[in-house]
């Protein structure tokens, strides 16, 4: 039997050869206004899977967005008890590359530079899929026969609610109550933080009306977006005030509420907008309640809208509360940190997060997940990069994983 770290060793520049394949393949999420759906991906990496002779699967959501509907890659390798499946959850999706003057190369043709894969992806989930798929290609080389089956699951929609990715193909019933998870999709330099669970995830859309006017004669106008602005402060004022708790599970252990994202109101400088549309995005406590936060907003929304004469929307563009955490004694927790220690030297933090990851869909029906791989939290970045290190370090802590867990 070849021993698993020196077939993962020797896999390296395969691995970065395919990484740099997947980033130049662009897959930017349909939702954000700029993108394309994952086909190209999965068309490139099924081969891949199929000659390794794994059985491959695409499950299909039908998304009105996309007339061929958004794929999601599935492969599985038996185990001695095929009733139950140890799943790899990568997601095959992005976010827009930003503003590219931010960026050194092109984001979207990888740039293999001082150890670092460069491109958008790399990191958010590049690294993830390939990962998880040269452990599986050790374990077969290795002939290791896992205890239960091995599942890859390469998916759609992360970075938009995952409508048409895992949250799909738990709705097609993919998943048994007797499966687990492992999401490589959050962690830290290390490799010495395994997730467990997530925050509570709000997104919220605010549109303000007043009354478009000349800007010399603001008198005869409502400037929305001046009151926009101060809306904006009051509310992010008010939440931080009213739901100010700390877990320290949670890093960091508070709520947090962002005002982020802005659309472009009027093309000239000398006119007061009459409308003015903000977002903020939320990450919150498990035992703090959205509905009050709703309420709170609901209440500031009423003033301005008596106090200053103008209309408000609400818009509730996705909404996540948060789902038990796996239990921090589960066997996949414990086995997983054990792997980490011997193969690392660390001694793994159990802990939870801002939320966003495709482990919370699985935590809400039952399934025990954990979120864990090695990365420097480059995700949504510019330079986003994966250090070609990690990819081998973090193969080998999922092969002997899956070689392990009973």
């Amino acid at each position: 039997m070849k021993d698993l770290e020196e077939l993962v060793k020797s896999y390296e520049q395969d691995m970065v050869e395919m990484l740099s394949k997947l980033v130049s393949i662009k897959a930017v999420n349909v939702r954000s206004g700029e993108g394309q759906s994952e086909w190209d991906r999965v068309k490139f990496l099924e081969p891949i899977l199929k000659e390794m002779g794994l059985d491959t699967k695409v499950v299909v959501a039908p998304d009105p967005l996309v007339p061929e509907g958004r794929p999601n890659l599935l492969a599985v390798l038996p185990g001695k008890d095929t009733s139950r499946t140890l799943w790899f959850i990568g997601h095959l999706d992005t976010v827009p590359a930003g503003d590219p003057s931010l960026w050194t190369h092109d984001p979207f043709e990888a740039h293999v530079e001082d150890g670092k894969i460069y491109g958008r992806g790399a990191e958010d989930n590049g690294q993830a899929v390939i990962t998880s798929l040269f452990a599986v290609k050790a374990l077969i080389e290795a002939g290791v026969k896992p205890n239960m089956n091995i599942g890859l699951a390469f998916v759609a929609d992360e970075e938009t609610g995952s409508d048409y990715g895992i949250i799909y193909l738990i709705q097609q019933g993919i998943f048994k109550p007797t499966d687990m998870a492992v999401v490589p999709d959050s962690g830290d330099s290390e490799g010495s933080f395994i997730e467990v669970a997530e925050k509570s995830m709000m997104w919220l859309k605010f549109k303000v009306m007043g009354k478009q006017t000349h800007a010399s004669m603001p008198g005869s106008g409502i400037n929305a977006h001046k009151i926009g602005m101060m809306f904006a402060l009051s509310v992010d004022e008010a939440l931080h005030d009213n739901f100010s708790d700390r877990d320290e599970l949670f890093e960091p252990p508070f709520s947090t509420f962002e005002i982020t994202k802005k659309e472009a109101n009027v093309e000239n400088i000398n006119t007061i907008p009459g409308s003015d549309v903000f977002y903020m995005d939320m990450r919150i406590l498990p035992n703090e309640n959205l509905d009050d936060i709703l309420r709170i907003i609901d209440e500031l929304r009423t003033y301005f809208e008596y106090e200053y004469k103008v209309r408000i929307q609400l818009e509730i563009v996705q909404r996540s509360d948060a789902p038990a955490p796996t239990d921090p004694e589960h066997p996949l927790v414990k086995t997983l940190a054990d792997v980490v220690k011997e193969t690392r030297g660390i001694e793994p933090k159990v802990g939870g997060i801002g939320g966003g990851t495709c482990a919370a869909p699985l935590r809400r029906v039952g399934i025990p997940s954990v979120v864990w791989a090695t990365i420097d939290e480059l995700a949504h970045q510019p330079d986003e990069y994966a250090k070609i290190e990690n990819l081998t370090k973090d193969a080998l802590v999922f092969a002997k994983l899956m070689s392990r867990m009973e």
